[in-house]
């Protein structure tokens, strides 16, 4: 069901708005891969021009031979043209939705990626608002199409998948789908229906919500982690062992998470996304965010207490913001990096997934090193092979967790 009658001129089932992302690109593969034809609509020269080689210009699991079977026969393309929105039904928008330095929600990352390409949309289309966004921006979008004299029905279906497990989890998780009306609903519904059956209905305030807490809880899940660490290793206590016996066929505490540095693009954001629209009054979110943020400072101050960082070379291994990951957005190894710099003789850094010319490899980390600390969990560092001690909160190297 469409809302106009110039529909059938559509030659493409879906374009995606910023489809050459970490989210949007997963997305066109399995729908390409699912018999869909699709057109990935991006400002980012260079990713479109790596996607159109059919490369990936990041690493998912899965992903790079669908990629390169979807553009071999023509059923995904990339572009820079934002007339190609006006080639499909089904719009998807999927860009950053940041928060400034004042830690308050950016409400126009999306308005602004639809006024980009305004003139080309089309009575009859569906939009489908992907990105994480602040509650009142689906709203805010409906306003702006409606200002635009288009009638063109709005929904806002978060996407929910762990980075490098897209190719899994966008045929296995649920997908929430919301809407003003019922047309929408059902427009939406039938569109993500090609990936999995499996969908939960909500309105559009309640499903900004629920990918806001979604997100915040995770969030605050490690900072009580880390809290507990934090707590055991000043006892001198390893957590692990804690751990392991408190979720030792124990289900109510099987999921207390490890530590470690709690980052990346979306989990800090997203809580401080949610303070921001309850009026700053967010007491656990703003103290998830103090322990998460303060436990590279932490980490350091330790060490002092252990070494002369100031006649050292530290090695900090693993950049990414977790592991297994060529993803380096808001990692807090490079907060620990910063903070090792003033304290220690000499900082090197090295990560075996992200090209950074500032970086070492490994084997002369490993020589040159008198510490080593692992800031990423890769699966590299698993049982590392070195006589120089190593600050090692995930317990990766099979050393234990204390610091």
């Amino acid at each position: 069901m469409v809302a106009a009658e110039n529909t059938d001129r559509f030659d493409r089932d879906v374009v995606i708005i910023g489809g050459c992302g970490r989210v949007g690109l997963p997305l066109g593969i399995a729908l390409a891969s699912r018999g869909r034809s699709v057109t990935l609509y991006d400002i980012n020269a260079t990713a479109v021009e790596t996607v159109n080689s059919g490369q990936l210009p990041f690493t998912e699991d899965g992903a790079a031979d669908l990629l390169a079977a979807a553009v071999a026969d023509g059923s995904l393309k990339a572009t820079v043209d934002p007339a190609s929105v006006a080639s499909a039904e089904t719009l998807v928008v999927i860009v950053g939705t940041p928060v400034d330095e004042h830690l308050n929600p950016d409400l126009g990352a999306v308005p602004r990626a639809l006024e980009r390409c305004v003139e080309h949309l089309r009575d009859g289309q569906l939009v489908v608002l992907r990105s994480t966004v602040h509650p009142g921006v689906t709203a805010l979008t409906e306003r702006l199409l409606q200002r635009h004299g288009l009638d063109i029905d709005v929904a806002f279906c978060p996407e929910r998948i762990a980075e490098g497990y897209a190719m899994t989890e966008l045929f296995t998780l649920p997908q929430i789908v919301s809407a003003r009306g019922d047309r929408a609903i059902e427009r939406a519904s039938e569109f993500f229906s090609v990936l999995t059956t499996n969908i939960v209905t909500l309105i559009p305030e309640e499903a900004e919500l629920a990918k806001l807490y979604t997100n915040t809880w995770r969030y605050m899940k490690f900072a009580t982690a880390n809290q507990f660490w934090m707590m055991a290793n000043d006892a001198g206590l390893d957590f692990e062992r804690i751990r392991h016996a408190i979720r030792y066929d124990y289900p109510r505490a099987a999921d207390l998470p490890g530590p470690g540095f709690a980052a990346g693009p979306c989990l800090l954001k997203d809580t401080m996304q949610l303070a921001a629209f309850n009026n700053n009054n967010f007491v656990l979110g703003h103290t998830a965010m103090l322990i998460n943020e303060g436990l590279p400072l932490y980490l350091v101050a330790r060490l002092e207490q252990q070494f002369d960082l100031s006649k050292m070379t530290v090695g900090v291994l693993g950049m990414a913001f977790k592991g297994g990951s060529d993803d380096p957005r808001e990692s807090l190894a490079y907060k620990l990096r910063k903070i090792l710099m003033l304290k220690a003789n000499e900082t090197l850094c090295s990560d075996p997934y992200i090209v950074d010319e500032r970086f070492t490899p490994l084997e002369e980390v490993l020589e040159r090193a008198d510490l080593l600390v692992i800031a990423a969990p890769h699966p590299e560092y698993r049982d590392l092979e070195t006589d120089k001690p190593v600050a090692d909160m995930w317990g990766i190297a099979g050393r234990g967790m204390k610091v």
